[in-house]
């Protein structure tokens, strides 16, 4: 057979099919599995043949998605986590011991920036952040203990991009790690491993469910780095359940046609929006105004589904403008079918500083938008009407 491409094998990939003949894939819905005999329950264990045991160690259905990830980010292999965050901290923890150092763009997720800030530190693990968009800056904080660059691109909520290939450059000078959050792109719009990442994180919970669905996580990587991580996560337990794993898969053989809608419908509504004069400015990455514009067209494919907007008014008037929405839904989560609105300075930001969040580009004004796929004239709709109630 010809090579397939990456859409085609996203829905083709699956479990090898059992005596039942099924199209799609059963849910292996099991904790444990059964050992024909004693000898091969001891080679399993003793990792001597490869199989199931415990569904905390692997799962045909978690394996399933862990194959699909990895062949659309162009690695070896990928471990799934229970969450998204629980991805990040194995990454984390499953390949660095007391005395490391991380390098880490300034510009990431609260909760990533609070494993960096609070956690890790309390294990010995240490950490300098760096502003994503001045590569230049980079190679002054190396340390001699440095063994990890950790970036987020887009980062959430700012969309400030990194510039990968000056990240993969560094990466290779100093012999570390280049583990990337590219969540917000997806493999189908941007793979971080061509670059010369070596790690690339995911919450599956976001676009890759994308219907707000069901938690994950995974971090995809060489056979190396996953296997430490494997080992990590199998003593410490933070398994993806079978269930959200099956729900996972099948939900990555719609991604390539609903990223393009996603695409479609946030570039739609950040034109609409850019002059608008309610708004101080519209931030979106295939944007001619976005200040990174050149460097998203590079490494991204489109611009992904995500629209950030600063209001007039400050932190009173998002508010005001959020409570004034009819369509959109009020809601941590992101990547899903329906568009939903968040003020991160309150919500998923609101345990940094004021100083931290301006530094991840988080204004007192800002609301994300995570557009859906719905028809993008109902969204614009709505949001021009809380807009004008918000006043």
């Amino acid at each position: 057979m010809r090579q397939l491409h990456p859409e085609t094998l996203a829905i083709r990939l699956q479990t090898e099919r059992t005596q039942h003949r099924e199209h799609a894939t059963p849910l292996f819905n099991t904790s444990s599995f059964v050992f024909d005999n004693a000898e091969q329950m001891r080679a399993l264990f003793a990792d001597e043949e490869e199989g199931n045991i415990y569904s905390r160690f692997s799962n045909p259905n978690v394996r399933e998605f862990e194959t699909k990830m990895a062949m659309l980010e162009g690695l070896d292999d990928a471990f799934a986590t229970a969450t998204g965050m629980a991805a990040v901290f194995a990454g984390f923890a499953g390949l660095l011991s007391s005395g490391d150092h991380i390098l880490a763009s300034r510009a990431l997720f609260g909760s990533s920036y609070t494993i960096l800030t609070q956690v890790l530190p309390r294990f010995g693990i240490t950490h300098t952040m760096v502003d994503p968009a001045a590569p230049e800056t980079w190679d002054a904080a190396i340390l001699p203990s440095t063994r990890m660059f950790f970036v987020e691109t887009p980062s959430n909520p700012g969309l400030t991009l990194v510039d990968l290939e000056a990240a993969g450059a560094l990466a290779k000078r100093h012999d570390l790690i280049l583990n990337v959050d590219n969540c917000f792109a997806t493999p189908v719009l941007q793979n971080p491993a061509t670059f010369g990442a070596h790690l690339v994180t995911h919450s599956a919970t976001k676009f890759i469910d994308g219907q707000g669905r069901v938690l994950g996580g995974v971090v995809i990587g060489g056979k190396d780095h996953v296997a430490a991580i494997r080992k990590f996560c199998r003593n410490t337990g933070p398994a993806l359940s079978p269930f959200n794993a099956w729900v996972l898969s099948k939900s990555l053989e719609t991604l390539f046609v609903r990223m393009d809608r996603h695409c479609d419908n946030a570039e739609a509504l950040a034109r609409h929006f850019i002059d608008h004069a309610d708004l101080i400015s519209v931030n979106y990455p295939f944007l001619d105004a976005h200040p990174q514009y050149e460097l998203a067209r590079r490494q991204m494919k489109r611009g992904g589904g995500l629209v950030t907007m600063e209001l007039k008014g400050g932190v009173d008037r998002g508010r005001a403008f959020l409570d004034s929405l009819e369509l959109l839904s009020l809601s941590a989560n992101l990547g899903d079918s329906r568009t939903i609105a968040t003020h991160p300075a309150s919500t998923t930001h609101s345990k940094l500083t004021e100083a931290q969040r301006l530094e991840a580009g988080i204004t007192p004004g800002l609301v994300r938008i995570s557009v859906g796929l719905e028809h993008v004239d109902d969204v614009i709709a709505d949001i021009e009407q809380a807009l004008a109630s918000s006043r």
